[in-house]
């Protein structure tokens, strides 16, 4: 799962790094705002990914610290994906919708195979699959809402 994550986060840094090399060139229609903002919101949902890694980390019985450094440590391949992106946006570019459809598939069988199983499991297993509803339908609507 850990892999999973971590090639899940290439692509999304490569993402900001596309972004942040349209607005430098000036050839594109982005504005500091924009590629602001695509940064921010990729950060925060780097929180929940980095959470599900150190507390599975946790559980196999690695310590508390260790744990949250892996968490951390496996979105530290965003920023490298971003610079060398902005780097090399010329070649780069026309392999994003390729490379982001790769980090989706990624997140897609790591949530199918190792977490809705894990969800559902147990006594309150009800409550797992209730916040992941939850969060799909605020995603949909934040989809719908933000174009």
């Amino acid at each position: 799962m850990v892999l999973a994550v971590v090639l899940h986060n290439i692509p999304e840094g490569m993402a900001v790094g596309v972004v942040y090399a349209g607005y430098i060139s000036g050839s594109a229609d982005i504005t500091a705002g924009g590629a602001l903002a695509l940064s921010i919101g990729i950060a925060i949902q780097n929180f929940p990914e980095g959470a599900i890694i150190s507390m599975q980390l946790y559980a196999a019985g690695k310590s508390k610290l260790r744990a949250f450094a892996d968490g951390v440590l496996s979105g530290a391949v965003e920023p490298a994906a971003g610079l060398i992106t902005v780097i090399a946006a010329t070649v780069i570019v026309p392999a994003m919708p390729y490379l982001l459809s790769f980090a989706a598939g990624a997140m897609i069988y790591v949530v199918v195979e190792e977490l809705i199983p894990e969800m559902a499991e147990g006594e309150h297993s009800h409550i797992g699959v209730l916040l992941f509803a939850t969060g799909f339908t605020v995603m949909m609507a934040l989809d719908v809402a933000l174009g």
